[in-house]
């Protein structure tokens, strides 16, 4: 990984080198001002977001990841920043310990109805493949593959449970008993390890 820019000010980032990051790495807190309502515009631009923040309370994290970024609490181990900055840049899914604790406690955990081809595309989808190779296993068409994709999140979303991202997706799937985490090749979970924390941020 190699660090292209950085500053106090989201704007002046932006505006000089860090147009060119593959992933944005923002704090929550910017002078003073919590920006959740940012991190939705940079996601809508097209940007890969990971918020690295203290403010970890469970009403942030859910915001943050319905608004399509990924959450990593300054106090996630240094392999788990790490592992979170890799996945956003390679579209790979990963959650944190935090992501995961917030999502358990959300008060909207209405669980969707998916059908057996939706969750079959998801899970496929999950361990890796592409949207092409999953529909050749499936027999299906690479565009009703990505409809299935869709109809998955436009149900989580019609629930209040927006899952903008694919870890989110894959989060809410397995918290939901849709999909088992032995079923997806890759998935980790780590333990976290208190003499790894990532490093503080001025």
């Amino acid at each position: 990984m190699t660090l292209v820019g950085s500053g106090p000010d989201l704007d002046e980032v932006l505006a000089g080198p860090g147009a060119d990051a593959d992933v944005l790495l923002v704090d929550l807190n910017l002078r003073g001002t919590l920006i959740v309502d940012r991190i939705g515009e940079l996601t809508a631009a097209g940007r890969k977001v990971v918020v690295f923040s203290a403010h970890s309370e469970p009403e942030n994290v859910l915001a943050v990841l319905d608004a399509g970024a990924e959450f990593l609490d300054k106090d996630e181990s240094r392999e788990h920043c790490v592992e979170t900055i890799v996945a956003v840049a390679g579209s790979r899914p990963y959650v944190t310990p935090t992501s995961a604790g917030a999502m358990l406690a959300d008060s909207r955990s209405q669980r969707p109805a998916l059908s057996e081809q939706e969750r079959t595309a998801l899970r496929l989808w999950f361990q890796g493949m592409t949207k092409s190779s999953v529909g050749t296993r499936m027999g299906i068409t690479e565009a009703t593959v990505k409809q299935y994709i869709d109809r998955a999140r436009a149900k989580y979303a019609a629930v209040g449970r927006r899952a903008s991202t694919k870890d989110a997706l894959l989060a809410r799937s397995i918290q939901d008993g849709l999909i088992r985490a032995d079923e997806v090749n890759g998935y980790q979970s780590r333990a976290w390890r208190p003499e790894n924390r990532c490093p503080p941020t001025t």
